[in-house]
């Protein structure tokens, strides 16, 4: 009888293995940051902008383009001021908002296919667990709350929600709906960067102001509400795991 060869079908299991994944995730992400380090997208964007694309073409174009470039942790700040710059108020907030939930999406798509498996063994202790708790159970308010007063780096909520067992429709939605208010700012600002007296350019500044102060509030009541989670014993508990102890309850002796 012929005996199979020792390893034969190891090195498969060993690249797909949970950690083999996290570390390519770490990769990509350490190759991202440098290369905008290096190359500096978010310039080229702005300022090397091809003459020949115009219209909604360019808009189009512009959108695939920062959704990659915040997926490549490129700031959004300056993207958003480059869509106001290079298209207007209107048209680069439309861009500006695709790209937006098109680099949500890919972030997300890469932490829960990549990292999820491998951290979630590590979410312990009663501040990662009432944090996982309320993006898992409370998806959609939390990730809105989040957008709508952008505190948290972007790409660190993004990393975070897909570790969480938050539903990517509910990701999406809750990022496109929540990142509105604060894109139309900064592209309004982009837009009139020339003009610093005009009415536009100065309310748009002052909500940029007045977001960046109502996130810090935000942050402070849910740092006391995490606390306060955290100190519960319920709350401590993992919903599926709580959940497999009700159904272990019911079940007759």
């Amino acid at each position: 009888m012929r005996r199979s060869r020792p390893g034969v079908g190891y090195a498969p299991r060993v690249l797909l293995s949970p950690k083999a994944r996290l570390v390519f995730l770490a990769v990509i992400l350490l190759s991202a940051g440098l290369s905008v380090l290096l190359f500096e997208p978010q310039r080229l964007l702005a300022s090397g902008w091809p003459p020949q694309l115009s219209g909604a073409g360019a808009v189009v174009v512009f959108g695939l383009a920062y959704g990659v470039c915040t997926a490549a942790l490129v700031p959004r700040p300056i993207l958003n001021l480059a869509a106001g710059a290079l298209f207007g108020g209107l048209a680069g907030f439309s861009g500006a908002l695709a790209g937006t939930v098109l680099g949500a999406g890919l972030s997300f798509a890469l932490g829960r296919a990549l990292g999820q498996e491998a951290l979630r063994p590590y979410v312990r202790g009663r501040w990662l667990k009432a944090a996982d708790g309320q993006l898992s159970r409370h998806g959609f308010r939390s990730m809105l709350a989040i957008r709508l007063f952008p505190g948290m780096p972007f790409a660190v909520a993004n990393y975070a929600a897909s570790v969480s067992r938050m539903r990517y429709a509910h990701f999406l939605l809750a990022t496109g709906l929540g990142s509105v208010p604060n894109t139309a700012a900064y592209a309004v600002a982009g837009s009139e960067a020339t003009s610093p007296t005009s009415p536009a350019f100065l309310a748009s500044a002052g909500f940029i102001v007045l977001s960046g102060a109502g996130a810090a509030v935000v942050g402070w009541r849910k740092r006391h509400h995490l606390r306060d989670a955290a100190g519960e014993p319920a709350g401590n508990a993992d919903p599926e795991v709580a959940n497999t102890a009700d159904a272990r309850e019911s079940v007759p002796a």
